[in-house]
């Protein structure tokens, strides 16, 4: 089987990057030493002329590469079953099940979602690893729910601006203690680092640490006896910002591992540099902190088309909610707010 060719055309954001540089920014699977290895082989042409290790690239050149040889920075491909809402040559997106972490980290270095998506990629290309999943935003491992991916750099740049720049809508259905009574309402909060604990625990206490503007704006969906299902809109991007905010509502998640009311913990064990995730007890079906990604709008990295994609529901949500519709059915079901003109 010969060795794939890719050609690449040179952006003004990569303008001056030298050769090896710009070519591991789009084949991320591929280390800098090894794309210099090609190189030095002559496998690499800028603007059909042969390219040395040290040349730099500019806008509107064509570089072109030979793989000589094969990736060495592979994920290890994960066998397990992805739910794709979305796909297309340039992004991804994939309905991620509660439990499962989006990248490696520490201790947890396979059978993460990116994992994952890598065997799904390495099923449809040519050669595996050719491709490598760009995660451009995270879920918390418990959440569940839509998440984009990038395939290719051009995707994963524009994608990785439109979530730092909040320019992306994203809605989670949330199961929180309590009844809310206020129909809609926005939680408009700084979090930062708590004190207590280790980094990843968050707070809107005063004492937090590198305090940071977040909103997060919901509206009721349905009442029941001690439980308000509803809508929660995070305006900003904030670690664990949806669950912090809501207790500080008073109105923690359902199964939630760590924020009580009032800027308090729960009690939480450590494994390595990591929190230990257990299963919670609820008195409910669900296990875990009932929290789910269910819609994620964005503009497409490179059509610019606008895309709306919705998530359904995992069982563990469901289930929850039948059991509670089942226990309380006086109140109807609050639709949401919709604006009418005129």
């Amino acid at each position: 089987m010969p060795a794939p060719v890719f050609e690449f055309q040179v952006e003004s954001e990569q303008s001056g990057s030298r050769i090896d540089s710009f070519l591991c920014r789009h084949l991320r699977n591929y280390t800098s030493w090894r794309i210099q290895r090609i190189v030095h082989a002559g496998g690499a042409t800028i603007d059909f002329a042969p390219a040395g290790q040290t040349d730099r690239v500019f806008t509107g050149q064509q570089v072109r590469i030979c793989l000589l040889e094969p990736p060495d920075k592979l994920l290890d491909p994960c066998p397990a079953l992805l739910d794709v809402i979305y796909a297309d040559e340039w992004c991804l997106v994939v309905n991620k099940p509660a439990g499962m972490i989006v990248h490696p980290v520490g201790d947890d270095q396979a059978g993460t979602l990116a994992n994952v998506v890598q065997h799904w990629l390495d099923e449809r290309s040519a050669l595996r690893g050719l491709l490598r999943p760009g995660m451009v935003h995270r879920l918390d491992r418990q959440t569940s729910g839509a998440i984009a991916v990038a395939m290719i750099h051009q995707a994963h740049a524009a994608l990785s601006l439109a979530f730092e720049t909040s320019r992306v809508s994203k809605a989670y259905l949330a199961l929180v203690e309590g009844r809310i009574q206020q129909d809609s309402g926005t939680v408009d909060l700084a979090i930062g680092r708590a004190r207590t604990g280790r980094h990843v625990l968050m707070s809107c206490r005063a004492d937090a640490l590198d305090r940071k503007p977040a909103r997060t704006s919901y509206q009721v969906i349905r009442r029941y006896a001690r439980h308000t299902l509803i809508w929660a809109r995070p305006r900003t991007g904030r670690n664990h910002q949806i669950r912090v905010h809501l207790a500080a509502l008073g109105h923690p998640l359902v199964g939630d591992e760590f924020y009580e009311t009032q800027g308090r913990f729960k009690p939480f064990h450590l494994r390595g540099e990591s929190m230990e995730i257990r299963e919670v007890e609820t008195g409910l079906p669900i296990r875990r902190h009932a929290l789910h990604a269910a819609r994620l709008e964005f503009a497409h990295p490179v059509s610019g088309h606008w895309m709306r994609h919705t998530a359904g529901l995992p069982v563990d949500f469901l289930d929850t909610l039948a059991l509670l519709e089942s226990q309380c059915s006086e109140e109807p079901a609050l639709e949401p707010t919709r604006r009418t003109d005129g």
